[in-house]
């Protein structure tokens, strides 16, 4: 892992200045990706400023139910809200999907110029904002390949990814992106109002050993999560489980071992959702050199068939992984 030379007003990398550096690798580029990335970097932060306020707020006291009949919480909204704002006006985007949304938004057509769709989880782990426990934005960006399905061309496997990130919201405001050349973090530097560069080709430690899942469902896990979770106690594993995906997996990028939601009996299916949470997180853990399984496959070679399907996640640097899926063949 490459570590920036601590930066001064010379030789900071703001995250602009990287995306532009990236664009120059390819000749034909237009400059529109470009403008998209820096649009979610200012979203991401547009919603850390309104994190800030939200015990401060008054507005910030409403919310509802979400398509998946999850109470949204005020700041869901609020995300969701910013995201759409931040996002909507680019004439290059032709979908835009929530998490917070029935249905994706087609914005325009390819022959109209859309040429990326941009599908988010707006502000996963927000039942932890009281707590003050770091929530987080999960982005995925594909191309707008309407010549596949005219109706969902959104619907693409992982693979095809052009894009994903997340921003984490907790003591700092991290970016951690992907354009398919490595994983690079950037933290927002209050001073200058702008993300900076911090560490850059991101490796997930190998042999970690930190398992992280909700050990209140492990009854309804199914057979062999049992017997790894004896055998991770056995061998000095310890268990860090937050119950925000952003903050979790970032803790396992960081750290190695293992981060996974398994089908249940509540969710056969798994819980999280593959197009918006799934696959732009299995693909920063690959680009980082370790594995994104669903326990029956790569999770980034699903074929998707609807934008809210779930699957279940395991996630993690290869040794932890693979230690994993041999018990669960056993």
């Amino acid at each position: 892992m490459e570590h920036p030379p601590k930066y001064t007003a010379d030789n900071l990398t703001t995250i602009q200045s990287f995306i532009l550096q990236e664009a120059r690798r390819h000749p034909n580029a237009s400059g529109e990706f470009s403008w998209l990335l820096s649009a979610i970097a200012l979203a991401g932060k547009v919603i850390a400023a309104k994190i800030r306020r939200v015990h401060l707020d008054p507005v910030l006291d409403i919310g509802g139910d979400n398509v998946h009949g999850e109470q949204q919480k005020p700041m869901d909204l609020v995300a969701n809200e910013i995201i759409i704002r931040c996002l909507g006006d680019r004439t290059d985007l032709g979908l835009l999907g929530s998490e917070e949304e029935a249905e994706p938004v087609q914005l325009r057509s390819a022959e109209e110029g859309g040429k990326y769709s941009v599908l988010f989880d707006p502000l996963d782990g927000s039942a932890n904002l009281g707590l003050g426990v770091g929530v987080g934005t999960i982005f995925s960006i594909l191309r707008h390949e309407q010549a596949l399905d005219a109706e969902a061309p959104h619907l693409q496997i992982g693979r095809k990814q052009v894009a994903a990130g997340y921003i984490l919201y907790g003591p700092s405001t991290v970016l951690v992106l992907s354009t398919g050349r490595g994983v690079h973090m950037f933290s927002l530097d209050p001073a200058v109002g702008a993300f900076v560069l911090v560490r850059s080709d991101l490796k997930i430690p190998s042999g970690g050993k930190t398992y992280s899942l909700n050990e209140a469902n492990a009854d309804s896990f199914g057979s062999g999560w049992g017997d790894w979770l004896s055998g991770c106690r056995r061998t000095g594993w310890r268990s860090r489980y937050i119950g925000s995906m952003v903050a979790d997996v970032h803790r396992t990028l960081l750290e190695g071992g293992v981060f996974a939601y398994p089908r249940t009996a509540r969710h056969p299916e798994g819980k999280l959702r593959l197009m918006y949470e799934a696959n732009p997180m299995a693909f920063l853990i690959e680009q980082a050199g370790g594995r994104g399984e669903s326990g029956t496959g790569p999770i980034l070679n699903i074929r998707p068939t609807h934008v809210h399907q779930r699957v279940p996640v395991i996630l993690g640097d290869p040794v932890g992984v693979d230690q994993l899926l041999n018990t669960l063949r056993r």
